[in-house]
């Protein structure tokens, strides 16, 4: 069952997940019971507790560095409060973008889920 809508999931610092995980090691609960009393998906705590068996707590650092920083390209379609030259730069890269489309042959009709990638003739003919 995943977190109810509309709440914050809940970032952990490495050293959290790994005091979470020496705890289940010294208790005897299984992984799905301890994970649930702590509030935890159990498929995220098997998955930290894997990373932290193969690699340490160096397992349990965020691949990126910024974790929760999301997709940057979100800005443009949504009410976000951007400075003059950020919001600048992700025109110029959704620009980028479609010309790089159009060099492979096709443009994009629509928004959203009715989005539809159609060729340009004599181009594509997939």
């Amino acid at each position: 069952m995943g977190r109810s809508k509309g709440t914050k999931n809940v970032m952990r610092t490495p050293a959290e997940k790994e005091c979470l995980i020496k705890e289940y090691f010294n208790s005897e609960q299984s992984k799905r019971v301890f994970a649930e009393s702590r509030g935890i998906d159990r498929t995220v705590f098997d998955d930290w507790t894997k990373k932290y068996e193969m690699n340490g707590i160096n397992g349990l650092k965020s691949k990126t560095g910024m974790s929760g920083s999301g997709n940057i390209y979100a800005a443009l379609h949504t009410g976000k409060h951007l400075s003059e030259i950020d919001r600048l730069r992700l025109e110029n890269m959704k620009k980028d973008i479609e010309i790089a489309r159009l060099k492979k042959g096709y443009y994009v009709k629509g928004a959203g889920s009715k989005k539809e990638f159609v060729p340009i003739k004599g181009k594509n003919t997939k």
